[in-house]
């Protein structure tokens, strides 16, 4: 199996539990006298087997990243935190910029006039650059995903 038929086979399992967590609210209380839609027993059976399977391939998704190189001098692993890094570096000064537009919405000249502390347009290029870099490491590591096989043991 491939790394990335195994981070599918994740999120699909993820996917389930948070159905079976709804599926068992709904089930957790009824009126007197009514019954549940669902055993809450079999949905906590159900639940203990996903997880298990769920852990399980998140160990194997895990070892196949931290074994896998990705260049000379990082692993799967070492890529995917600068990513996502770089995603939140992103993010950050994204808010920023828009906390740094200044609207002037005076209506006389006794009102208070607002002004950026920062410059907007460079923070932006660096945003921009961010978004290259985090593109251009994604797809490397999608590439990867489909390229590395699943270590099983």
């Amino acid at each position: 199996m491939k790394l990335a038929e195994a981070l599918i086979l994740r999120a699909d399992k993820q996917k389930r539990i948070e159905q079976i967590r709804e599926r068992l609210s709904d089930s957790a209380k009824v009126q007197e006298g009514e019954k549940p839609p669902e055993n809450p027993e079999e949905l906590l059976k159900e639940l203990d087997s996903l997880l298990k399977e769920l852990t399980s391939t998140i160990k194997k998704i895990n070892k196949t990243n931290s074994l896998t190189k990705f260049d000379e001098t990082r692993s799967l692993t070492d890529a995917l935190a600068e990513r996502d890094a770089i995603a939140l570096r992103r993010s950050v000064l994204g808010t920023l910029v828009q906390a740094a537009v200044v609207k002037q919405d005076r209506y006389s000249k006794s009102e208070v006039k607002y002004y950026s502390t920062v410059n907007i347009s460079e923070i932006q290029k660096e945003i921009d650059l961010l978004a290259k870099e985090y593109r251009e490491t994604d797809t490397r590591i999608q590439e990867a995903n489909w390229n590395v096989d699943l270590i099983e043991s």
